[in-house]
């Protein structure tokens, strides 16, 4: 057992989790929903029946029955006189958690990989003998990756010098490095709500107490809430996603920009901002927010090109990189020379790659927006740009309930509570349209059946208004 979750933290984890009969399924399938997530860890002691069944105004045999049905698909385990304690899921396949040959796995918003990747893999790997002949350990990384990233900085207006710039595994790399090395324990960190999961995980992992922003995709980002957070927390850090955001796809105004910058210039509050999707626009392309030598910035390739080729980086000032060169052999010892190499050449073809992904994903956004339209007309389908998804709006709180139920026809989706800070949107559902559009269309046709399912085994007490399921 690593760590345990009392009964209260689970309850507000659940949120509406009695959406079908009998009740003991519908709390085992809320807490397996939370195992899949890994918003309960693997090795979480459970609460005990009794506390449990307290704390949700259930009987204990209801929690009883439900740990029993958690036992029974390999969720949890119970060992007498220990308690319940949740065990990994292992994945298979191209998802991340356990899929059925045939189904749809939107749960990774990642395109398929860029198509001259392959030529660009294999023109790379002719020149083996030059990669081998170096010692294979970089912590700070490739000089000429390196100078191509900081070129790539350059003409977006940010002139950046290859010693503002260190190489990573992977933008997920970069954010656990830079919240191990800028936050402190009972640090604050401000971040959008709902957010890359991830990255809330990775700040709450370095003992940071999170404070939460509100953005939607029709209003943006709450800048009274914003400014108030800032001058009455003082938050160390804030992460952010000002450019096509995950998951809402929406991009800052310059009056946005502006608002934030001033509250974290009062407040002493360093900004970190994530670029990994600020150019999947499905045309043209927005100016770099807060590009100045104040913020921080993380990007990588897995957006743009390909989430296999796990490169990522930080862009700071030379201190900072220094800072972060420091720390990081105890994480790991730098990312592998071959990718680099791959990573220079991809990074200089961006302005070709770049209108490929746009019109790649504008393909599976338009039959996704068409698909939901047709099939789901309750639905609130946002307008975008670009990005990686649509964050939908459901018109009764069942996002939980309805991804649960999806993949047993083989649709794997993740609820909208995964993206909160601090609990919330079972009104809101992150699609990706990354897949191929007929794959979307099918997801889609598949959802509506299932919805219909959902809601029509909601309990008349779960709260769910009965006039809208007719």
């Amino acid at each position: 057992m690593d760590s345990r979750i009392s009964a209260r933290a689970l309850d507000a984890a659940l949120g509406g989790w009695h959406t079908r009969e009998p009740a003991y399924e519908a709390l085992a399938d809320g807490i397996r929903l939370l195992c899949l997530d890994n918003r309960i860890a693997a090795r979480t002691l459970l609460p005990a029946e009794r506390a449990l069944a307290q704390t949700l105004r259930v009987s204990r045999t209801t929690v009883a029955s439900a740990y029993a049905s958690l036992r029974a698909s390999g969720h949890i385990t119970s060992i007498r006189g220990s308690g319940s304690v949740t065990l990994p899921q292992v994945p298979r396949g191209g998802g991340t958690v356990l899929t059925a040959p045939g189904s749809i796995d939107l749960q990774q918003a990642s395109p398929a990989a860029w198509p001259g990747l392959a030529g660009i893999i294999a023109e790379t790997a002719a020149d083996a003998a030059t990669l081998v002949a170096r010692s294979g350990y970089d912590t700070l990384g490739s000089r000429r990756l390196r100078a191509a990233v900081a070129q790539r900085y350059s003409d977006r207006g940010l002139e950046t010098a290859a010693d503002q710039i260190l190489v990573t595994t992977g933008a997920q790399s970069a954010i656990h490095l830079l919240a191990e090395v800028l936050v402190a324990p009972g640090d604050r960190v401000l971040v959008e709500t709902p957010t890359y999961p991830h990255a809330a995980e990775a700040f709450r992992s370095a003992g940071a107490r999170l404070v939460a922003v509100p953005v939607t995709t029709d209003d943006g980002w709450d800048l009274g809430r914003a400014a108030e957070a800032m001058t009455r927390t003082r938050p160390r850090l804030a992460y952010l996603m000002p450019t096509l955001q995950n998951p809402t796809g929406r991009s800052m105004s310059d009056a946005e920009e502006q608002a934030i910058q001033r509250a974290a210039a009062d407040s002493g509050t360093l900004l970190l901002t994530d670029d990994t999707t600020s150019e999947l626009f499905f045309t043209g392309s927005a100016p770099l927010r807060f590009a100045g030598d104040d913020a921080v910035r993380i990007g990588s390739l897995g957006k743009t090109v390909w989430g296999g080729l796990r490169v990522g980086w930080v862009r700071a000032d030379a201190a900072t990189i220094r800072r972060l060169h420091g720390a990081r052999p105890p994480r790991d010892l730098g990312t592998p020379e071959l990718e680099q190499a791959i990573a220079i050449r991809l990074v200089e073809l961006m302005p070709e790659i770049l209108p490929q992904r746009g019109s790649l994903l504008a393909a599976g956004h338009d039959a996704l927006r068409r698909s939901l339209e047709r099939e789901l007309p309750s639905w609130t389908v946002p307008q975008v740009a670009g990005g990686v998804s649509l964050w939908v709006g459901l018109p009764d709180p069942l996002s939980s309930a309805l991804v649960m139920s999806a993949r047993a026809d083989g649709v794997y989706l993740t609820a909208g509570p995964r993206f909160a800070v601090d609990g919330g949107y079972e009104n809101r559902l992150r699609i990706p349209f990354t897949a191929p559009p007929a794959d979307l269309e099918r997801a889609v046709e598949l959802l509506a059946r299932v919805w219909e399912r959902v809601r029509a085994g909601v309990p008349a007490a779960a709260g769910v208004s009965r006039d809208a399921l007719v």
